[in-house]
Parts: structure tokens; sequence; C-alpha cells
């Protein structure tokens, strides 16, 4: 996701957001980061894949599943991951000019939470740039120094 804006002074400012797969670390998350990274997912994924085996296994031969309880079954099972993916963070950062060697002279950067989330706020932080010379100092992003 990247944009192009233009503000009212003519410069040209780069929005772009960055899909994040662990959740960065901040100062305010420091005391009470307690997480045990990606253990106890994969130890979770193990044990349900080890019931749906033992259920598999130990079902009579006389049993008839119905299609709909497979597809309900699935879609079950899918939820979850598929709500890990859309929910991701996302880096969204905006910059402009040059200062010659290749670096942005201002850069503004800030982390949100889910694919349309970032999608949103990449929309409003472009609207804000067009209309004003730079990102509002309400919105998720903070001017790096």
């Amino acid at each position: 996701m990247t944009r192009q804006v233009r503000d009212v002074n003519g410069r040209l400012w780069t929005v772009h957001g960055t899909l994040e797969w662990r959740t960065p670390a901040t100062e305010d998350d420091f005391e009470h980061d307690v997480a045990a990274g990606y253990v106890p997912g994969v130890v979770m994924l193990v044990l349900i894949t080890v019931l749906v085996v033992a259920l598999i296994a130990w079902m009579p031969v006389n049993v008839v599943v119905p299609g709909w309880l497979l597809l309900i079954l699935t879609l079950a099972i899918l939820f979850f991951p598929a709500r890990w993916a859309v929910r991701r963070p996302w880096t969204l950062i905006a910059e402009t000019g040059d200062d010659g060697e290749g670096e942005p002279t201002e850069r503004w950067m800030g982390t949100i939470r889910g694919y349309f989330s970032a999608r949103t706020e990449i929309a409003r932080i472009a609207k804000e740039i067009s209309q004003d010379t730079q990102p509002s100092y309400e919105g998720i992003l903070k001017p790096l120094t």
C-alpha cells in the first residue's frame, strides 16, 4: 500500500504501510510484555491436530458425516488463523524530501492493527497531507527526529 501525495506547498510525500509479522515492541509495552512468542500457537495447533486425528481414527465405520457439518468444522478451524492474518500490525510511514543522500528530510511513523484499518488510515493521512503541509499530530503518525 503506497500512495504519492502532494501537499499545499508542492512537496511530494510518500505514504506507505508495511505488514509486521511480529508485534513491534514499544516503550509502553515493555513492562507488560509477557508473550511467549509463537510457542503457544504451535502447541495449540498440535493439540487440535491430535484431537482431530483421534476423532477420525475412533469413528465407527457405519457413521455418515453430513457435508454441511464438515463445512462448518472447516470454517470454524480456519476462522482463527484468518483473523490472526487480518489483524496483524502495520507500520505506516509518511516521508518527503531528499537530503542528497537518498534519505528523506521529513519522516513520520506509526503503528496500527489490521489491514482494513491500515488502508483507512493511509487514505486519511493522504487527505490530511493534501490539505495541509504535514500529517496531523492527532493521528497515529509521530515525527521522527
